[in-house]
């Protein structure tokens, strides 16, 4: 397998077996490695890899990151992939092609004020290949990239479109403040305008803030819910 070459300002460190990229890459934040650092470990049914950032603004605006990645693998696979294949992308993290659930990307900080400045912001992805169980026609809402007519595509080149579309979009994020980014994102942003659940609440889900947080009705208000919900604590 080739190594992943990066664009300037980005470096690779390549992780094998049973190790997690994103808690590889939340460990080395935690101890001050430089940003742009990608971890990564790809197999024969699986690509994962975390990207780490250094924001220098508070946690709640460094979210956008989240959605910052997720626009950057879609316009990534949309570059290599056949044209039919469609990509959405969950507010959550959640990752879906031809509109199957197909792995998911995941963030976490190095503090949880949402006025700080974090100190760091990892985001990662998880993306099936292939299918390996027995019985794949059992989840008929989950798929992988190969059986979505993207057997071509090849892992790496993949990760190093990634890397460069979201280095395209955080540098646009900076420039203007999101606008172009939010643009990007609504049209790719799955089950808006339907009834939905998240973090135990249930209501129509209509739209993003300026920071992207969920705007959730119910039958008696509009919630808000922050992007920085969807933070874990690594391992």
């Amino acid at each position: 397998m080739n190594t992943p070459a990066f664009p300037p300002l980005m470096s690779g460190l390549a992780v094998t077996g049973a190790i997690d990229p994103f808690e590889k890459a939340c460990a080395m934040a935690s101890l001050g490695c430089d940003a742009g650092v990608i971890v990564h470990n790809i197999t024969a049914n699986r690509l994962m890899a975390a990207l780490v950032m250094a924001p220098e603004v508070p946690l709640e605006e460094a979210m956008a990151m989240l959605p910052a990645c997720g626009v950057g693998f879609q316009n990534a696979l949309g570059a290599l992939a056949p044209p039919e294949v469609a990509v959405h992308l969950e507010w959550a993290g959640g990752l879906r092609i031809n509109g199957a659930a197909c792995g998911h990307m995941r963030v976490a900080a190095g503090g949880s004020d949402p006025d700080a400045l974090p100190g760091w912001l990892v985001v990662g992805i998880d993306l099936p290949l292939m299918q390996i169980t027995e019985r794949p026609g059992d989840r008929p809402d989950q798929t992988a990239l190969y059986d979505e007519g993207c057997a071509e595509v090849d892992p790496v080149t993949l990760l190093e479109s990634w890397a460069r579309h979201t280095l395209v979009w955080i540098t646009r994020w900076e420039e203007d403040g999101g606008k172009d980014l939010h643009s990007e994102w609504r049209p790719l942003a799955h089950d808006m305008g339907e009834d939905v659940r998240q973090n135990g609440i249930a209501g129509k889900f209509l739209g993003v803030d300026e920071r992207f947080g969920m705007l959730l009705r119910d039958t008696e208000t509009t919630h808000l819910i922050p992007l920085s919900s969807l933070l874990e604590t690594p391992q």
